[in-house]
C-alpha cells in the first residue's frame, strides 16, 4: 500500500510562478507521507500557443525539467508532471507528461494522444489543441515501486479504448492529469473517471486545474482518487490544494478475482508500444 498525493492548481502562463506554487504543495504532500504525486495538465505553462512555444523544452533537457528533477530528488518522491510543452526533433510541439523517480531521473514520458478540438458553450468557446500540439502515438504503462502506472491526459478520458489498452498492458493505477472546462467537467468529469475505474478495475488518480485562467478559460477542479470499484475515496472540489489516499493494490486483485473482466472479454484490445 502506498500513499498517493494529488495537486490541484490554478496555473497561468508563467512557469516561475507556477513552480513556486507547485513546490509548496509538493513539500506539504511529502510531509504527509506521499510517495507518488500527480499534478494537473498544463501545470507549468497554461496559456496561449506563444506561451507554449516560448517555454517548450527538448525532452530531458532545459531549466524547467532540471528543476523538476531536483525537486523530486530532494523530496524523495515519484513525481508525475501532468503535462508541459516539449519540442520534438522535427520542430513540432507535443503536450507531454513526465514521470520522475525519487532520484530525480526521468523514467518515462507520454505524449497526449487525443487533441481537444471542440466547441464548448463557455466564454472561450472554441478549443483547437491541434493548432498548437501534435498528438502522440504510443500507449505507456510504467513499472514503479508502487505498481504499474498507465499514463493518460485529460481529453483521453473520453476514449475507453485507450484505457482498455492500458489495462491489457498491466496497469494497476491510471493517472488522468487534466484541465477540464467547467462546462464539460460539471457534465461528465465524475462519470467518466468512475466509468474508467470500473471497466479497467484500476485505481484512477486525477489531478485537475481549477478556476479562471487567461483567455477566458474556466476549469472545473474536482481532483479525485477513485478505487477500482468506482468509489471516490478522496476529492478536492474547488480551490487549489492537495489530497491524499492510500492506494491498496490488494483491493484491485480482489475485485479482479471476483469479477474477471479481462478473461471474460470477447473483444481483443490491439497491443501498442509499452515503456517500462
Amino acid at each position: 500500500m502506498a500513499k498517493v498525493g494529488v495537486v490541484q492548481m490554478n496555473s497561468g502562463p508563467d512557469p516561475e510562478i507556477n513552480l513556486r506554487q507547485l513546490k509548496k504543495k509538493l513539500k506539504g504532500l511529502q510531509l504527509q507521507g506521499a510517495k507518488l504525486v500527480v499534478t494537473p495538465e498544463n501545470c507549468l505553462v497554461f496559456g496561449t500557443r506563444k506561451d507554449y512555444e516560448l517555454h517548450a523544452e527538448t525532452l530531458g533537457q532545459g531549466p524547467i525539467q532540471s528543476e523538476l528533477a531536483q525537486i523530486a530528488r530532494q523530496l524523495g518522491i515519484w513525481l508525475l508532471i501532468g503535462s508541459m510543452p516539449i519540442r520534438r526533433t522535427d520542430g513540432a510541439m507535443s503536450t507531454t507528461a513526465l514521470l520522475f523517480d525519487d532520484q530525480g531521473e526521468l523514467q518515462a514520458h507520454y505524449d497526449k494522444l487525443h487533441m481537444f478540438d471542440v466547441e464548448v458553450a463557455d466564454r472561450h468557446h472554441s478549443y483547437r489543441e491541434s493548432d498548437t500540439f501534435r498528438p502522440g502515438n504510443d500507449v505507456r504503462v510504467i513499472n514503479t515501486p508502487y505498481g504499474n502506472i498507465g499514463l493518460s491526459i485529460c481529453y483521453d478520458v473520453r476514449f475507453p479504448q485507450l484505457y482498455s489498452a492500458l489495462r491489457a498492458q498491466g496497469a494497476d493505477i491510471i493517472v488522468v492529469p487534466a484541465a477540464f472546462t467547467r462546462v464539460t467537467g460539471k457534465a461528465h468529469w465524475d462519470i467518466l473517471l468512475r466509468a474508467r475505474a470500473i471497466e479497467t478495475q484500476c485505481w484512477i488518480v486525477a489531478a485537475a486545474q481549477w478556476g479562471e485562467h487567461d483567455q477566458g478559460r474556466e476549469t472545473w477542479g474536482h481532483s479525485m482518487i477513485v478505487d477500482p470499484w468506482g468509489q471516490v475515496v478522496a476529492c478536492q472540489e474547488q480551490g487549489t490544494g492537495v489530497l491524499t489516499a492510500d492506494v491498496d493494490l490488494g483491493l484491485s486483485e480482489q475485485i479482479r478475482t471476483n469479477m474477471p473482466l479481462l478473461q471474460h472479454a470477447r473483444f481483443q484490445v490491439q497491443q501498442c508500444n509499452t515503456e517500462e
